[in-house]
């Protein structure tokens, strides 16, 4: 078994973050060495911090196909979503914002903030699947809404929401759409000159880059006011010094992701995946959730009843499979403590007392088949040793 950055077991919450990869810290550590001037200064230390930022701009904006002066560095996703709906609404008159059933928390607690302003928030309905309801877009689409977020992949279910057709009915309508790509930048190849999104933000942590650095891409035309002002770095979008070596290893990150599926023909994780998922499936009592054919390809999520059918509680599994030597997740990593029913789940039409028994399971280039052989027994064990409810 390979063992996980501490040595202690096997790491399966990818989505929840990532080990950084040595080439990333390499990378961030010969940037610290070279590059840890801060960058708005005008002497040859500030200058050499200046090019290792927007080197590192242009390299994640070329992997995206877009404008590297569309790119605005920031803390991480959350800030990154929050930044592009609060600065977006706040140039806007106050009107109607419309958001999946099935959002992260970071765009829920966005949207909360401007219902305070006077906004209308609807959520739009998914179906059993996790996929939003397309038929039900062109009629909220009408006015009063200004704006609409709709999350790419999933993380707690892993099901990818059709942007396309979503962006396309956003243009006709002449709404704003943002979309959370925080689980989909690295596992596929994206030119957002092609897409029909307006705001897009994303992080490096889930792709082995570092914590603490994420990005949001939106149009220098697009009117949009600084979540976090000051002394107007990042075009004005964004105050404060820039993180140079972590804007680098964010660099470096995507460009190994990028590599990984030049070199395989897409992502690797794939086969890995549906491998372990039908060993899963074949145990009794484990059923997937979440869209069978179009979902991350690196991610497993499953609700799992006892062998006599009784719903299990998933967190009781994920300490379980601790002891075992797996690390995986129940629910969103994002909502540390929570103890009830997933509202995810429950968005989705699962019935309440199977709504906690969601596990998920994500997978990284660190692993491989032989790795994942001993999980299915693992998981089995644990079946037999929880108490249902």
């Amino acid at each position: 078994m390979a063992a996980s950055p501490a040595d202690q077991g096997l790491y399966l919450d990818a989505c929840a973050t990532s080990p950084p990869a040595a080439e990333v810290l390499a990378v961030m550590a010969q940037a610290q060495r070279e590059a840890w001037a801060n960058p708005s200064s005008l002497h040859g230390f500030g200058l050499a911090a200046a090019d290792c930022l927007e080197r590192s701009r242009l390299s994640i904006a070329t992997s995206l196909g877009c404008d590297p002066l569309a790119l605005t560095f920031c803390s991480g996703g959350t800030e990154a979503a929050q930044a592009s709906l609060l600065g977006a609404a706040s140039t806007l008159p106050v009107g109607r914002l419309l958001i999946s059933a099935v959002e992260h928390p970071a765009v829920v607690a966005a949207a909360r903030r401007l219902e305070l302003l006077g906004w209308q928030v609807v959520a739009v309905p998914v179906d059993r699947l996790g996929r939003v309801q397309l038929e039900e877009l062109p009629r909220l689409l009408a006015p009063p809404t200004r704006l609409v977020s709709v999350i790419w992949g999933q993380s707690e279910v892993g099901t990818l929401q059709p942007i396309e057709a979503i962006g396309a009915l956003c243009r006709a309508a002449g709404v704003l759409f943002h979309t959370d790509a925080v689980q989909v930048v690295g596992h596929r190849s994206i030119d957002l000159a092609t897409l029909a999104v307006d705001l897009f933000s994303f992080t490096a942590h889930k792709l082995q880059g570092p914590r603490g650095i994420g990005a949001l891409v939106a149009s220098p035309r697009l009117p949009l006011a600084p979540l976090v002002d000051g002394g107007g770095q990042e075009g004005g979008r964004r105050g404060g010094t820039e993180a140079v070596a972590l804007a680098a290893g964010f660099a470096e990150a995507l460009r190994l992701a990028d590599q990984r599926r030049e070199d395989y023909g897409g992502d690797p994780l794939v086969s890995l995946r549906n491998h372990l998922l039908a060993e899963l499936l074949s145990l009794p009592g484990i059923e997937l959730s979440g869209c069978p054919n179009r979902r991350l390809p690196h991610h497993i999520s499953l609700l799992v009843s006892s062998p006599g059918g009784e719903p299990l509680p998933g967190r009781r599994l994920v300490r379980l499979l601790w002891q075992e030597g797996f690390a995986v997740s129940s629910g969103t990593a994002c909502s540390s403590g929570q103890a009830t029913a997933s509202p995810v789940l429950l968005a989705m039409g699962v019935d309440p007392a199977r709504a906690s028994s969601g596990l998920r399971i994500s997978l990284g280039p660190w692993l491989t088949k032989e790795d994942l052989a001993p999980l299915p027994a693992a998981l089995r064990r644990a079946q037999r040793s929880v108490t249902p409810g």
